[in-house]
């Protein structure tokens, strides 16, 4: 009888189905494992992250260690570092070895993308769940709220707090753009909460007794989350581009911190007479920005079947 059952699984779905029943997200992720894009892009954020997170890994100096100012702006060896020895990218314009500067210049975006995005995903999950949950005036208030943040482009206003408080560190920077960044995913969490909120087990769950917190934490939240969960992955890149484009306008990070932005913002009146200041750094946040966009766009396309 099981073989009989297994059979007609396949011939109905095309493979073989593999335990008693299947998920969304192991369905998502035998759909990821047969995807280039994703193991290419996952790699590339291992290596971000682990620069990040271990730089020591990755080099023996520090941020703004053994700096000489006779060194500075002295051109690599080569273009091609995995060629070159002792300094593979030269040296930036303190003197310090610019490979290790773009090293250390990982943490700094890594942290802000995401912090800012772990912010945003708490406060749309909170406030997206109740406004769509118990709706009325409930909704009506932080719907207003979302408005009135909505009409504030972001750029604009992290540029006037910023400037405001001009000693501002990593976390600080963080916690901004992370109050400024959550209305687009808290709309988002509202409209999926609105759309299984009148679904036929929710219904049967309230019938049955379950209280307001169980059915919003046992069945609406497991089967709205996934396309939040989707857009906040996707706006960890985004996140780190809007970062380095602050420390470029100069708002952002100032030295001696170390970041990808900041690296750009010094080597923008030096591109014509050492280009590799300001390459380098961009090819690294180009990688990161684009691995997360490629990841994001790989899950999404995993987790909705009308797109495989």
């Amino acid at each position: 009888m099981s073989e009989t059952a297994d059979t007609l699984a396949v011939a109905q779905t095309g493979s073989e189905v593999v335990g008693a029943s299947a998920s969304l997200w192991s369905d998502a992720w035998r759909e990821l494992r047969r995807r280039v894009m994703f193991w290419v892009s996952v790699a590339i954020l291992l290596a971000m992250g682990l620069m990040a997170a271990f730089p020591a890994l990755f080099t023996d100096r520090g941020s703004n260690d053994r700096c000489d100012v006779k060194l500075a702006k002295h051109r690599p060896p080569s273009w091609n570092p995995f060629a070159a020895r002792g300094h593979p990218f030269g040296y930036d314009t303190h003197g310090c070895d610019y490979w290790a500067q773009i090293v250390h210049g990982a943490r700094a975006p890594m942290i802000v993308g995401f912090v800012v995005t772990g912010i945003a995903l708490s406060l749309a999950i909170v406030l997206g769940s109740l406004s769509g949950y118990f709706g009325r005036w409930l909704d009506t208030i932080i719907s207003r709220l979302t408005d009135i943040l909505f009409g504030l482009p972001l750029v604009l206003g992290a540029l006037v707090i910023l400037t405001a408080f001009p000693d501002h560190g990593v976390w600080t920077m963080s916690l901004v753009l992370g109050v400024l960044w959550w209305p687009t995913m808290t709309r988002l969490m509202r409209g999926q909460v609105l759309s299984v909120r009148d679904a036929d087990y929710v219904q049967a769950a309230r019938m049955l007794g379950a209280g307001d917190v169980r059915i919003m934490a046992r069945h609406i939240l497991p089967n709205a989350i996934a396309p939040v969960f989707v857009y906040a992955m996707l706006n960890v890149g985004v996140v780190i581009g809007y970062e380095a484009t602050l420390d470029y306008l100069g708002v952002g990070l100032q030295y001696p911190t170390v970041s990808w932005g900041l690296q750009l913002s010094q080597a923008q009146e030096l591109f014509v007479d050492y280009p590799y200041l300001l390459i380098y750094p961009a090819i690294l946040l180009t990688a990161t920005v684009l691995s997360f966009l490629l990841l994001g766009d790989a899950v999404r396309d995993a987790l909705d079947p009308k797109l495989r």
